[in-house]
């Protein structure tokens, strides 16, 4: 059963902006933390940002100042606006959902960054 479903990744120029979109059920927006992580081709998969079921946020330092991540709890939707993209921002990102020993993952959606 589909959990989470990210979507509206891309090509996109440095510099340029991309945001990205996370779906899933009532059940994770109501009580799960949240993440996006990413991961680059031959690199392990980081995280990006995280945010509360109350909407406390928490960046990667790489991130910091470029990327905004929300969440809209009754929409169960989460979102993550890249600014100023780099080409070192090139990965799949992946929605993530935690709480306690539960936790699920979306199929993951490309980014790129390339002139």
């Amino acid at each position: 059963q589909v959990q989470l479903v990210e979507s509206g990744g891309g090509l996109v120029q440095p510099g340029g902006s991309l945001r990205l979109s996370c779906v899933g059920s009532p059940t994770i927006f109501r009580t799960y933390e949240m993440h996006w992580y990413r991961q680059a081709p031959g690199k392990q998969r980081e995280l990006v940002a995280g945010i509360t079921s109350g909407g406390t946020a928490n960046y990667a330092d790489s991130v910091k100042g470029r990327f905004t991540i929300e969440r809209d709890n009754p929409k169960t939707m989460m979102t993550l606006q890249m600014n100023n993209l780099e080409s070192e921002d090139t990965a799949v990102y992946y929605c993530h959902a935690a709480f306690d020993l539960d936790e699920y993952w979306g199929q993951g959606i490309q980014v790129t960054v390339s002139s």
